[in-house]
């Protein structure tokens, strides 16, 4: 009985937590518990070097769709051992307006060093590594990499999350056959599970049937 009653108080705290979604929407966490996460933008360990606008809590969201795509390949992942870990996923237009305000500081290069040391903040929007608008935030994309799981570490992709230069495009020839089979586990598991990679980020997918591919959302993270 007492067990019982623990568990009841854990689900209406879990429902008293999660915050309404929109129509179409999921905790990824509520698809596939096994899934790992480092939602970045929630903590200071990102390219600003401080929370991101509307991440008010580590949660992930995503659409149901994308979200159930995601639990397919994680399903085959675990097979051999690995598990995929998520970086971002559905993000509020706040957040890349927040991230556009920082772009035109240019005198504020904190993170510089780890996250683009090669390239000049002056030129993040020619580059394209900062838009006005997101591809998250229409909430199908996905930033992920892969785990194994009995360590723990993340697969060696030859350049970090968020690294902005050439070093993170997918096909990028510099770095070791290794990295680039890491790369190419990503890519090929994805794309044949419904998603489209982007070609200046290895770890960057849009689901292809979109739910919303017009709309911007910009509800928090909570």
């Amino acid at each position: 009985m007492k067990s019982l009653i623990i568990i009841f108080i854990v689900l209406i705290s879990s429902q008293i937590n999660s915050q309404t979604l929109p129509q179409g929407f999921s905790y990824v966490s509520e698809i596939d518990a096994t899934i790992k996460k480092e939602l970045r933008y929630s903590t200071s360990n990102n390219f600003i070097g401080q929370p991101i606008d509307g991440y008010i809590k580590d949660s992930l969201i995503i659409s149901t769709p994308a979200a159930k795509a995601l639990k397919k390949i994680q399903t085959k992942l675990m097979l051999s051992g690995l598990s995929l870990k998520i970086f971002d996923a559905y993000r509020p237009q706040q957040a890349v307006d927040h991230f556009v305000r920082w772009a035109k500081v240019l005198n504020d290069t904190l993170m510089k060093q780890l996250y683009y040391p090669d390239v000049q903040k002056s030129e993040l929007f020619t580059l394209g590594y900062i838009a006005l608008k997101s591809g998250h935030t229409r909430g199908s994309t996905v930033d992920l990499t892969i785990v194994d799981i009995k360590t723990n570490k993340e697969l060696d992709m030859g350049s970090s999350y968020d690294f902005f230069g050439e070093k993170s495009h997918p096909y990028y020839k510099k770095i070791t056959d290794k990295q680039t089979k890491n790369r190419m586990l990503l890519r090929s598991i994805m794309i044949k599970n419904g998603f489209i990679p982007y070609d200046n980020e290895w770890w960057h997918f849009t689901l292809k049937n979109e739910l919303y591919p017009t709309t911007y959302f910009n509800f928090t993270i909570e």
